[in-house]
């Protein structure tokens, strides 16, 4: 079994920055990539940004050129650096580790816009 433990979410203003960590831990486990996604209330869940282990990237067209997805291989840790926030994008941010047969979710952290 593989624990994702989430951080940096929080109450976060118009053009304001967050940053979000994600670390895998546990058994033996090839990661190909990791990345965030985030579901809106109401809506369904969505791709943010994700990286493989060959630092390919790949982001959702709203975010690109604000957001940076970048990981660190020897900590098992993925990183999702916010900037220039909108409101509508609040949202619980979930992490998601991808092997070669199996994947997991983090428990998701929480980004609140205020307005």
């Amino acid at each position: 079994q593989v624990q994702l433990v989430e951080s940096g979410g929080g109450l976060v203003q118009p053009g304001g920055s967050l940053r979000l960590s994600c670390a895998a831990s546990g058994n033996s486990f090839s990661i190909y990539s990791m990345g965030w996604y985030r579901q809106a209330p109401g809506k369904q869940r969505e791709l943010v940004a994700a990286i493989t282990n060959g630092d390919s990237t790949n982001y959702a067209d709203s975010v690109k050129d604000r957001f940076t997805i970048s990981r660190d291989n020897a900590k098992n840790t993925v990183y999702l650096q916010m900037n220039s926030l909108k409101p509508e994008e609040t949202a619980v941010y979930y992490c998601k580790v991808v092997g070669i047969t199996r994947y997991f979710w983090g428990q998701g952290t929480e980004v609140t816009g205020s307005s």
